[in-house]
């Protein structure tokens, strides 16, 4: 049995992942915030931005499926630390620790402002809607880097919406189910012919934006289709904003913050250092500023 490190593993398409494949494969969770296990799965805790932490967890691996980071637009102070410092070190040290095989969920949002009324596929030029959606086009060109020069195998998802139903009308169009999740990273752990590969993680919605022949032709073959719930999600469906309503991103396109759905907890504050009575300054240096926003 094949042990897969997970990170982002207590993120809800971390969390639905991992019940999935439970029992499939030996699944190493990892995350910066604590979790709940399932089934016999190990748990390490890491903040991916640090070398040390990227090597230490992904030692002794078969493969990766690297949900790790800030999942939202946002400051990038927070998407810099998390998806791009702590994107490269997971592929570098995955490289470092000789793990071949990265499945790298990069989102719709490397696309995004592609118009709703054009289908798009997996070759199509990059149109992120947001400085999330960059620093995922950074995961792509990084895994292509690393499939070209160090021969690893890398699996793109550009992920749509993980739910097991759509909550509007955008999301009609990118469903994800986590039954449909799980055989495409099953794909990307286990197809041999894989080398470097982009495909769309949605399910088979009949209102998609995207023709995923690539995913086809690697076997994916979606169990589900998000227009059972069209007639109910389009009875509540409310205007929007015109910008997101006309592009495929959403409000990623109009925004430039998005909530983030898995904050880390607020940490206290710490006590000011004592003042030395002679200069009235504190004994200790300044630390330096360190961003906890973000998802790892």
């Amino acid at each position: 049995m094949k042990t897969i490190l997970i990170t982002g593993a207590a993120g809800d398409v971390g969390t639905h992942l991992r019940r999935e494949l439970a029992g499939k494969y030996r699944i190493r969770a990892s995350d910066l915030r604590s979790l709940k296990k399932i089934s016999s799965e190990a748990f390490m805790r890491a903040d991916i931005s640090r070398m040390a932490d990227a090597l230490r967890i992904t030692r002794g691996v078969d493969a990766i499926v690297h949900l790790g980071g800030y999942s939202v637009e946002g400051p990038w102070e927070g998407i810099l630390s998390a998806n791009i410092v702590g994107c490269y070190n997971v592929f570098e040290a995955a490289r470092r620790n000789g793990v071949k095989r990265i499945v790298f969920p990069t989102s719709n949002h490397a696309v995004g402002f592609y118009p709703r009324t054009q289908t798009i596929d997996h070759r199509v030029y990059i149109k992120p809607d947001s400085r999330y959606g960059v620093s995922k086009v950074f995961g792509e060109a990084l895994g292509s880097l690393y499939a070209d020069k160090y021969g690893m195998q890398v699996f793109c998802m550009r992920i749509g919406n993980v739910n097991a139903l759509p909550i509007d009308k955008r999301r009609l169009s990118i469903l994800l189910t986590p039954r449909d999740l799980a055989q495409l990273v099953t794909i990307g752990i286990e197809h041999p012919d894989i080398r470097f590969e982009i495909v769309y993680g949605v399910s088979g919605n009949k209102r998609s934006w995207y023709d995923n022949s690539n995913a086809a032709r690697l076997g994916y073959r979606p169990e589900d289709d998000s227009e059972e719930f069209a007639a109910e999600v389009l009875a509540r469906e409310k205007p929007g904003d015109p910008v997101a309503e006309m592009h495929q991103g959403g409000v990623f396109c109009a925004v430039e913050g998005v909530p983030n759905p898995a904050p880390l907890p607020r940490r206290a504050p710490k006590a000011k250092p004592a003042a030395s009575a002679a200069t009235g300054k504190s004994r200790t240096p300044p630390m330096r500023a360190r961003s906890r926003r973000r998802r790892s």
